[in-house]
């Protein structure tokens, strides 16, 4: 790694990093200019280890001696340097911005995939990262996103699934043709909802399956329910009728695992 400090938090070299928190610019300027960030010495190197191209490290002075080996760049700061530079305290002490990669097409993914989830319209990108470290952790083989879902590559995303982002092969579908291509590729959509037809336990193995979880709050869309081949819920007492989209996605996936 070649070593360059900076004292100052506004130097241009830091960009990549500038303003964490800054939820909306992020989301638009990480994709639009080719790059993400990992945050944490163990998320790094699961991008790593996934063939994900290293731009640059931001990391305080204690933490470059676990990341000494990487052949790139490394702007070495002060705690406060990156807090002023982040927006916040960076408890790992490291950040790392990659290339991204051209998404895959969707018939690509689904191809050797027997168990995929398909997330539609999820905006919090905190219950992304959860869903797909469960879809991750319960053995499934994909994760297809609607074109309006949130950004899987979105730090929180990454920091939640614990890098579990960069193992799970995913694409985006359109809202006009999603469940379509879903059925072009032979799998059969199981929507998951509090007005299912029936419980989640009771759908039989099925080889070719797609749990479909919907945003939260609304839920699956009408469109896409009407589309599904069956629906289901989860049995639940009088007094709650519904749980977390991540808490019930990883139910389903269990379930149907």
């Amino acid at each position: 790694m070649r070593l360059v400090a900076i004292e100052d938090p506004t130097d241009p070299r830091l960009s990549p990093f500038l303003d964490l928190r800054d939820t909306r610019m992020r989301a638009a300027r990480e994709p639009a200019e080719g790059f993400f960030l990992a945050e944490g010495v163990l998320t790094i190197r699961r991008a790593l280890a996934a063939g994900y191209e290293p731009r640059s490290v931001l990391a305080t002075e204690r933490m470059l001696s676990e990341l000494d080996d990487l052949a790139v760049t490394g702007y070495v700061v002060s705690d406060a340097v990156l807090e002023t530079t982040t927006g916040f305290p960076v408890h790992r002490g490291a950040l790392a911005s990659f290339s991204r990669r051209p998404l895959p097409d969707a018939a690509e993914v689904l191809a050797d995939a027997n168990r995929v989830v398909v997330l539609e319209d999820l905006v919090d990108t905190t219950n992304v990262g959860a869903i797909f470290r469960a879809a991750a952790g319960l053995g499934w083989d994909a994760v297809v996103l609607s074109a309006r879902c949130g950004d899987p590559l979105y730090r929180r995303a990454v920091r939640t699934s614990m890098g579990a982002v960069f193992a799970v092969p995913w694409t985006r579908v359109s809202h006009e043709t999603g469940i379509q291509v879903l059925h072009d590729a032979g799998f059969t959509v199981i929507a998951l909802s509090p007005s299912g037809s029936v419980d989640i336990g009771s759908v039989p193995a099925l080889e070719r399956r797609a749990l479909l979880v919907g945003s939260e709050g609304p839920g699956v869309s009408r469109s896409w329910l009407e589309a599904a081949d069956r629906t289901v819920r989860i049995p639940m007492d009088a007094d709650i009728d519904s749980l977390n989209v991540a808490t019930a996605a990883a139910i389903g996936l269990y379930a149907l695992a």
